[in-house]
């Protein structure tokens, strides 16, 4: 097999508008996901993937490497094998995105709930604070556990209350027997888009705040 470099430089893409397309990679490369700022791939007769970042994010390789060093030694996150100017390699992950476990009907449970709790809570003790915790960058592994994909903002300053907003969702609503367990894609999509307006979130805020002081 080729050096992870030479894997990473064998991606080459092109920008149309707002969409980024893979032109060319290596036959080892098997494309399993897209973001704003790179492709992932996974590296075939392997269990590693390799994040190639676009041009303009390269900078973000040596940053997200450094927030998984940190993470060693957390069974929740990913191992980091390698990194270089514009990719990183760490541990492919099988199993569903949360995301994808409300899509299908499988299970979230309290103890996930607790697990993911733990994750965050390790990750700070390492002097990081986790933030963009959404449904797409957990995942429940297909031996049940909790696996957290995407680290990438997890040195920035300001406070994130979207991991905050999602357990209070599945506190309030999603663990009651009556509550649908499988939601279609699209309307997972549009209350992602009303909490990004921020009117989902108030809407939080203020049953979170009726809820304490029921409580007291």
């Amino acid at each position: 097999m080729k050096s992870f470099s030479e894997l990473a430089y064998s991606v080459k893409y092109e920008i149309t508008g707002s969409r980024t397309r893979v032109n060319h990679k290596d036959p080892a490369l098997e494309l399993i996901g897209e973001g704003r700022s790179a492709f992932v791939f996974r590296i075939n007769s392997t269990n590693k993937v390799i994040k190639v970042f676009f041009a303009p994010f390269c900078h973000l390789a040596k940053e997200e490497a450094e927030i998984y060093k940190k993470l060693i030694g957390i069974p929740s996150y990913p191992e980091l094998y390698e990194f270089g100017a514009n990719y990183l390699v760490i541990d492919y992950v099988d199993g569903n995105t949360l995301f994808d476990c409300l899509v299908k009907g499988i299970m979230v449970t309290s103890d996930h709930i607790k697990e993911i709790d733990s994750a965050l809570l390790q990750a700070k003790k390492k002097g990081l604070n986790p933030s963009d915790i959404h449904l797409r960058n957990i995942m429940i592994t297909s031996h049940g556990d909790i696996k957290i994909i995407d680290v990438a903002r997890f040195r920035q300053t300001k406070k994130c209350s979207q991991w905050i907003d999602l357990k209070t969702g599945f506190y309030h609503y999603y663990k009651y027997r009556i509550f649908p367990k499988k939601i279609p894609a699209f309307l997972l999509n549009t209350i992602a888009f009303f909490y990004k307006k921020k009117l989902i979130h108030r809407f939080f805020i203020k049953k979170s705040n009726l809820k304490n002081k029921m409580a007291g």
